[in-house]
């Protein structure tokens, strides 16, 4: 491989997978080489996904285990260096991958979190305690087991059960007197059978020593307790649990970029729809800029973002930050170092006229370059901290799921109002959906609009985008 204008970004890829188009894209734009290293793809995938990867990249190493480790992450960096590359920064949107993407950048000299933040933040049952000890939030958590479990149901409140390191909604559901610890080991069970999923709820990795080698491969890097595994965490279910106070509200996302400790809030979503099932949360539509705050509240949230930010020390990063709004005022839901899933950086694009979510966010990771006009750019689309937008657009999407069963026909409905600016299908006929305690997504559409027009087209749309993707399967469910 020629090594003249060999500049170029590291993405890091979890079986094959991971948004790797919509990212090499990305880098593209700004005429910038991608390299990409990937774990091994499901046996499924292992004949067509590789070469489909080296096709878009400009140089590709697969890995044989379906988990990266720091050690992987170090000897690509090597393999480049040694040809001559230099490579920019490292990205990811695989959130299980979000600390290797801290240790790659560390050792590249690029400002981003460091690798034990990222971990701390997936530690969902310390940082909850730490932001109400800081009166950012007003619910408390404690580890789930089987004394716990009976403890809170005793009680009656409102408690709400999720992985103490989780994604995907997968093993998050409010808990109820019919919960029994059996759900939970099946939800285990569920976690540790799933390829894809297993690491992230796995026992914790420690932050790579930058000064000793680097670990051993280790087939489960997954997320990290800020003390290691406590006593009566979940014992014997291979994953942690923990139950916290029900944070009541309407819920938003925050689509954050820190830039050397400044927050800038470039999007505020409202989850117009969310459904709590028994085993997941589905969180099914969602608009910006919200319709239910005022310029005032959202002006609010925006300095509790920003005193959170603050609390926790997180001075450079992507952040979707979930929160629920209440008479009482904010209080928080989760901290994820990341771009949020689904259509959000579609949805940001279209809200600034130009740059998505990780557009912006790959131009934090290169701005040590050229920091002035990047803050500028950052600065022109982000809300004012009075809760203004600079967007005249507003944008609505729907997230669809699959129920289990075999597919028979799926496709995009064109008897809608309104066009769809964004839409993507991800199942296909013949295709097998089975039950699992993890949403699986059938597809997702976006629509985009003048913001003065949208109280009178989301009514309409609102109800009508429920049969955006119509889909049938081979047996009728009861």
């Amino acid at each position: 491989m020629s090594t003249e204008n060999a500049n170029g970004v590291l993405l890091l890829s979890h079986v094959g997978f991971s948004f790797m188009e919509d990212l090499v894209a990305t880098v593209r734009k700004r005429g910038l080489r991608v390299y990409v290293l990937s774990s091994l793809p499901e046996e499924q995938h292992q004949q067509d996904r590789p070469q489909q990867l080296a096709d878009l990249a400009d140089d590709l190493r697969v890995t044989d285990r379906h988990v990266l480790t720091p050690r992987d992450v170090e000897e690509y960096l090597d393999a480049l260096s040694d040809t001559g590359i230099r490579v920019r920064c490292c990205l990811t949107v695989w959130e299980g991958y979000r600390h290797l993407m801290a240790l790659a950048n560390a050792r590249l000299g690029v400002p981003d979190l460091a690798e034990k933040q990222v971990l701390d933040l997936r530690d969902k049952l310390t940082l909850r305690n730490l932001i109400a000890d800081a009166g950012l939030s007003r619910g408390r958590a404690c580890a789930l087991n089987p004394e716990t479990l009976a403890e809170r149901q005793r009680e009656g409140g409102r408690y709400f059960v999720k992985p103490v390191s989780g994604i995907a909604s997968f093993g998050a559901f409010p808990l109820t007197a019919a919960t029994t610890w059996d759900d939970l080991e099946r939800m285990a069970a569920e976690a540790r059978a799933d390829t894809v999923y297993a690491s992230v709820f796995a026992a914790d990795p420690q932050p790579t020593d930058p000064v000793q080698p680097s670990p051993s491969p280790s087939p489960s890097p997954g997320p990290a307790t800020s003390a290691g595994p406590s006593e009566g965490h979940s014992e014997g279910l291979g994953m942690e649990f923990l139950v916290e106070d029900y944070v009541p509200g309407r819920e938003f996302s925050f689509e954050v970029i820190v830039v050397d400790g400044a927050p800038h809030v470039v999007a505020v979503h409202e989850k117009c729809e969310v459904t709590e099932t028994e085993g997941t949360v589905l969180e099914n539509a969602c608009v910006s800029p919200p319709v239910s705050l005022s310029q005032e509240q959202t002006g609010a949230g925006i300095a509790w973002v920003a005193g959170v930010l603050s609390n926790l020390g997180l001075d450079w990063g992507c952040f979707h930050i979930e929160a629920r709004y209440a008479p009482a005022g904010w209080d928080l839901i989760e901290v994820n170092p990341r771009v949020g899933g689904s259509l959000i950086s579609p949805s940001v694009a279209a809200l600034t006229g130009g740059p998505s979510l990780l557009d912006l966010w790959l131009g934090s990771l290169l701005a040590a370059d050229l920091p002035a006009g990047f803050l500028k750019a950052l600065r022109d689309v982000s809300f004012r901290p009075d809760g203004v937008t600079p967007s005249g657009d507003a944008t609505f999407f729907r997230v669809f799921f699959a129920d289990p069963g075999k597919i028979l026909q799926v496709g995009l409905n064109d008897d809608l109002p309104l066009r769809p600016a964004v839409s993507h299908v991800l199942l296909k006929p013949g295709d097998v959906v089975e039950s699992s305690s993890r949403e699986v997504f059938l597809g997702q559409v976006l629509w985009r609009m003048p913001c003065a027009e949208r109280d009178a087209v989301l009514p309409e749309l609102l109800p009508a985008s429920e049969r955006a993707i119509e889909i049938t399967y081979e047996t009728e469910r009861g």
